[in-house]
């Protein structure tokens, strides 16, 4: 199976913390959509033929397309690829865009997931984030999205905002699982260079939460999740059981994906491309047949890095048969001798064949997974 994910790079106004490629809205939206659909067709064999079992569209805010917009790219992409029976339709949406009539269209279109930003259920937060939504904005999108039948959605949230405690989130948490969500995911505020956040940090205007904070976050959001009868498959992904994320879990079990879109990236399993960051270069690029993507051929250690790296984040951790029918002896020695000290400082454990984090593994991980990297020849 497969995945195709579209990127909508365009946004009403920028998030204090956003690092990803995106512009403000433009007017008129003909000429991308145009450009995305030559490059579904351009690189039609790309997959190779196999089924799509995942669409995902996000950004950016894809919620700024129309629904007849979002149609001609889902149609486009039933004529040119074969799609699996129950494929998993994902689309990103803000708050702010939601109203009964749009849900409506999405549901008709066959969109089957919906992802909602919400962020924080305080609005002083919402406000320190920049989001252009407030908290009663996310409640009533929240509901309305229920109300139009859709019974798949996840919402976004993050922990380590500026000021705030235990107390904030502990709220948060709770008033998220009183709703029938399935699936949530939750970050840890980052501070990326060249972001509004970085900048403010820069200068003191705002200053992180220390670590000691950091962890009663995480094990508050860890406790709290398991007892509404979530589970924790990725260090960022809690879902209900048969409603983790499709599509994110096809990108850490390293399966094949097609990304469409300025700065949209796709793998094929030996091989890594990304398309240009820069919604009129990559339009004029595709209009004129120059080169809109660059690309990496990926050698057996990066591969081997890339396949610890993802392997590590989830619950299913690393599988030892697979590493030595990957990368042979060499690979799972490398494994296994380097685990060794992890699981005695009570980091990881080993289930079977699987090597997995603990819960004291995962506030680490980041560390844990950079060790784990092997060295270039």
């Amino acid at each position: 199976m497969a995945g195709i994910y579209l990127h909508i790079p365009f946004c009403r106004k920028l998030c204090s913390y956003c690092d990803f490629y995106h512009i403000i809205s433009a007017a008129d939206n003909s000429d991308y959509i145009s450009a995305m659909i030559s490059e579904l067709t351009i690189r039609r064999d790309y997959l190779e033929n196999e089924k799509v079992s995942t669409i995902y569209i996000g950004g950016g805010t894809p919620s700024l397309f129309s629904v007849r917009e979002l149609d001609t790219l889902l149609n486009i992409i039933n004529k040119l690829y074969t799609i699996e029976e129950g494929c998993e339709i994902t689309i990103e949406m803000n708050p702010d865009d939601i109203n009964p009539e749009y849900l409506s269209g999405l549901k008709k279109i066959n969109i089957n997931r919906v992802s909602l930003g919400i962020q924080s259920w305080k609005d002083a937060h919402l406000k320190l984030l920049n989001r252009r939504h407030d908290s009663a904005g996310a409640e009533y999108a929240l509901r309305e999205t229920f109300k139009a039948g859709f019974d798949n959605v996840t919402i976004d949230l993050i922990y380590g905002i500026p000021g705030m405690s235990i107390k904030d989130w502990s709220s948060n948490l709770d008033f998220s699982f009183s709703f029938d969500i399935k699936h949530l995911s939750a970050y840890h505020l980052t501070f990326e260079r060249g972001t509004v956040f970085w900048k403010m940090l820069e200068k003191g205007a705002i200053k992180e939460i220390d670590e000691d904070e950091s962890t009663s976050l995480f094990n508050l959001l860890i406790e709290k999740s398991e007892k509404a009868g979530f589970i924790h498959y990725e260090i960022s992904n809690f879902g209900k059981p048969g409603f983790f994320s499709r599509h994110n879990t096809n990108y850490w079990k390293q399966i094949n994906y097609l990304g469409v879109g300025p700065s949209a990236h796709s793998f094929n399993g030996y091989s890594r491309q990304w398309n240009i960051s820069d919604v009129k270069g990559y339009i004029k690029a595709i209009n004129t047949g120059k080169p809109f993507f660059e690309r990496e051929e990926l050698d057996s250690r990066t591969r081997f890095n890339e396949y610890i790296m993802t392997s590590l984040r989830t619950m299913w951790g690393i599988d030892l048969e697979n590493v030595e029918k990957l990368f042979e002896k060499e690979g799972y020695d490398y494994v296994v001798n380097l685990s060794g000290k992890f699981k005695d400082y009570g980091l990881m454990k080993k289930e079977g064949q699987f090597l997995i984090l603990t819960n004291q593994g995962k506030m680490i991980s980041d560390n844990i997974i950079a060790e784990f990297m092997m060295p270039s020849e």
